[in-house]
């Protein structure tokens, strides 16, 4: 997979090269590059921005030297000796954006599946509408709060995707059980060596080697953080009929005898 940044700031993206994400690209699962703005800035005093129409504070970034930045990087990775074949169609480009939809498990996987995704860092106020209307095929934010650029979120979602990139991670189970990989439920408390610590024990479950009671137990205490922490989940992935036979396992119906009869 081909990932394509344009920024302000390509430095900030240096940070990648560690844990998962700079696996990926040892592996050659991944292929990571930034492009620079300012090099398609509208004058010699390398000028991106402006003051908004309208009277309002801050400033936008304009137009035109997104556009040429992504033609440009879009012509360079169009060169038939630069990516084969199918790798080079057209990425989907993405904005990293307060106002775009929200990055969950789900978009992280379907970004994960494509060839090439071209990611744009806003910065200051915004991007100008113009060029999110002609250029851009779609809009991810990484949670309800402002950050002072689409830097860190581009960095969000390329070490989500990265992890899920196929050889990347050596036990992909371990991506199989992470929060939001069954939608809608966080993950289970997880365990590990001592099995006792300052008083507290593992469970015991867990130490048992029963794998259905101990898959009982995840999904129960699965249920159990995410109604606690993020209720807002049960209202739209509610309880499904099987994870309530868990939690409320119903009895068995005894067989009715019939009283010994005599003649």
């Amino acid at each position: 997979m081909r990932i394509d940044v344009i920024t302000l700031f390509p430095e900030m993206f240096e940070a990648l090269s560690a844990s998962i994400p700079g696996r990926a690209m040892t592996a050659g699962a991944l292929e990571l590059h930034t492009h620079q703005l300012r090099n398609h800035a509208i004058n010699k005093h390398n000028q991106v921005d402006d003051a908004p129409y309208g009277g309002e504070a801050g400033m936008v970034l304009r137009p035109e030297p997104l556009r040429d930045a992504l033609q440009a990087l879009l012509a360079n990775v169009s060169e038939p000796d630069t990516l084969p074949g199918a790798a080079r169609e057209k990425p989907r480009v993405i904005l990293m954006s307060a106002q775009g939809r929200l990055l969950d498990q789900q978009r992280a996987a379907e970004i994960a599946a494509m060839e090439r995704v071209v990611l744009v860092c806003g910065h200051y106020k915004g991007v100008d509408q113009r060029f999110v209307d002609t250029y851009v095929d779609e809009q991810i934010c990484v949670g309800e709060y402002v950050l002072s650029g689409g830097e860190l979120p581009a960095m969000v979602l390329i070490d989500a995707v990265a992890r899920l990139l196929p050889g990347v991670i050596g036990d992909i189970e371990s991506a199989d059980t992470d929060s939001f990989a069954r939608p809608g439920r966080l993950g289970w408390p997880v365990y590990t060596r001592p099995a006792h610590f300052e008083g507290k024990s593992a469970p015991e479950v867990l130490l048992s080697g029963h794998h259905a009671l101990i898959e009982t137990w995840r999904t129960l205490e699965s249920l159990r953080l995410t109604r606690e922490n993020r209720p807002d989940l049960l209202e739209r992935f509610p309880v499904t009929q099987a994870e309530q036979n868990l939690m409320d396992p119903p009895r068995k119906k005894r067989k009715s005898r019939r009283p010994a009869t005599g003649e």
